[in-house]
């Protein structure tokens, strides 16, 4: 069912930053952080940015210099005003930087690596856009909206200057789906803009057609949408992620795929042109992911590599998984175990990962710490990682994203 609603939003100007405390917004003398002791690079990274929950919410902008972890001019950046966040996600262009939470969605503009938090807007007043994107034009921001047994998702209009709301209405959608509950921040929008992908627990996972094309006021989404349920029934659908070059996609979930006499994590794959009639699982999927909570996916831009990062019982790792396509103008994919040195140690149940802009290292961050941020350099075998620094980034770290 399509619906319109909130035809008239305000735009903010500006959003009260504590006002009046001085000094709060003068970076910490140093990150806490632990120096790499063995294989260190002195490679530096592109800017990256964790968002912290917690009881006192922020966002904290880090970037690696010659195999050292440094705060970016201004970080961290509070947002104790907003109560509770949510998920946040860069435009295209790397120039804004939008962020869910209890009070609505936000746009922050990005300039020299900074969040420039006296010039933050609403975007949207939407309170439950647990997981939220931006489709590849920077037109569309899509939010992914809680509801009972069903989810909602919701496409605002982007003015491409400013970042902010372009002034015609947001546009809705509404899937029925039993016991959908959706995942902070598992949110994936093909290369193509043609399918928005959402991970919602015991309910599976919604593949939404989306066409990124209409003009604002119309609407980019289709009566109907695929939801994809858990390959166990007591499974969970915790993460969600498509290939860079359009070829697949992949679930991580509970109780997917069997281990020696027990039933583990698992990481699904499917081939994105079969959503437009039987569904094909990729050879090999699902296979078990390495631990028991498969929390985050991110597949390599050469789309022969995919990282999971799972909780496990001990703690948590990162494993990775090759995929290989047979020659043929219709390739057949297979979705293998990693070679030797494919799973490496990472903190306590890590949530969320990254590969940053100059593709040096791969970035995890761990919801229950020690660390709270991880850092890994790429091995000479596809797939291998290599541990660099680690740190302690904030309190309750949700989710990290690169600079574009």
């Amino acid at each position: 069912m399509i619906s319109k609603g909130k035809w008239l939003r305000l735009w903010l100007t500006a959003v009260p930053f504590m006002a009046g405390c001085a000094g709060f917004w003068n970076p910490p003398a140093t990150t806490s952080s632990t120096g790499c002791t063995t294989n260190c690079t002195t490679a530096s990274s592109g800017n990256f940015y964790i968002l912290n929950g917690g009881t006192s919410p922020q966002i904290a902008g880090e970037v690696i210099s010659s195999g050292k972890l440094d705060s970016i001019s201004g970080s961290p950046w509070s947002l104790s005003q907003f109560v509770t966040p949510y998920a946040m996600a860069f435009a295209p262009n790397g120039n804004f930087l939008y962020v869910s939470t209890i009070s609505g969605v936000y746009v922050f503009p990005v300039s020299n690596g900074a969040l420039q938090t006296a010039s933050a807007a609403l975007v949207s007043s939407d309170t439950s856009a647990l997981a939220i994107a931006v489709d590849t034009s920077g037109k569309w921001l899509i939010e992914a909206l809680q509801g009972q047994n069903a989810v909602t998702l919701a496409a605002v209009p982007l003015n491409a200057s400013t970042g902010g709301f372009a002034g015609s209405g947001e546009v809705t959608a509404t899937y029925p789906v039993n016991n959908a509950a959706v995942r902070n921040g598992q949110m994936a929008v093909s290369p193509d803009d043609a399918h928005v992908f959402v991970a919602l627990g015991q309910g599976g996972t919604l593949a939404a057609p989306f066409n990124a094309g209409v003009s604002a006021g119309g609407s980019p989404f289709s009566n109907t949408a695929v939801t994809i349920p858990p390959a166990n029934s007591s499974g969970s659908a915790l993460s969600v992620a498509v290939d860079p070059g359009g070829a697949l996609f992949y679930i991580g979930e509970t109780l997917a795929a069997s281990s020696g006499t027990s039933l583990t994590g698992g990481l699904r794959a499917f081939t994105l042109a079969s959503l437009g009639g039987t569904l094909a699982p990729v050879s090999g999927s699902p296979i078990a992911s390495g631990g028991t909570a498969p929390n985050a996916i991110l597949p390599a831009s050469s789309g022969a590599v995919v990282y999971v990062a799972n909780g496990t019982s001990s703690g948590g790792n990162i494993a990775s998984f090759s995929i290989t396509a047979s020659s043929s103008s219709s390739p057949a994919y297979t979705i293998a175990a990693g070679a030797a040195g494919s799973t490496i140690a990472a903190g306590t149940q890590p949530v969320s990962l990254a590969i940053d802009s100059t593709g040096a290292f791969l970035l995890a961050v761990n919801a229950s710490g020690t660390p709270e941020l991880s850092t890994y350099t790429f091995g000479a075998t596809p797939g291998a990682l290599v541990t660099q620094i680690t740190a302690n980034t904030g309190a309750s770290p949700m989710q990290i994203l690169a600079l574009p």
